[in-house]
């Protein structure tokens, strides 16, 4: 599977507010999100690295002790095994990418 158009995979929506269209590569497991204002994910920590890439919008993302207000063009990287929220401010777009593959995501399996 070498290409991919995003717009054509199904939209699931694994926690309310967080719509997204779920794949994974070899290694990599990619969610491309639209994200309703004042969506939440809770605290958790997994065994991945992840990494959090903001499109639109303003998600506040809180790694281990720190929070952070992240923008368009800001990433914010979580260690593996490291507890980690996001709560979006406005409507907003992100890219996240779990390695390695993440076969589940709030329940939903990608594959």
């Amino acid at each position: 599977m070498p290409f991919i158009d995003t717009h054509q995979l199904t939209t699931r929506e694994p926690l309310p507010g967080w719509h997204g269209r779920f794949f994974s590569s070899e290694r990599m497991t990619f969610g491309y999100y639209e994200v309703s204002a004042g969506a939440a994910i809770h605290p958790h920590a997994h065994p991945n690295e992840e990494v959090w890439h903001v499109l639109a919008g303003e998600l506040e993302v809180t790694i281990c002790d720190e929070t952070r207000v992240a923008g368009p063009g800001s990433v914010a990287i979580v260690p593996p095994d490291t507890v980690h929220a996001v709560r979006a401010r406005t409507d907003g777009r992100a890219i996240v990418v779990d390695q390695p593959v993440r076969r589940s995501i709030g329940g939903v399996t990608t594959d």
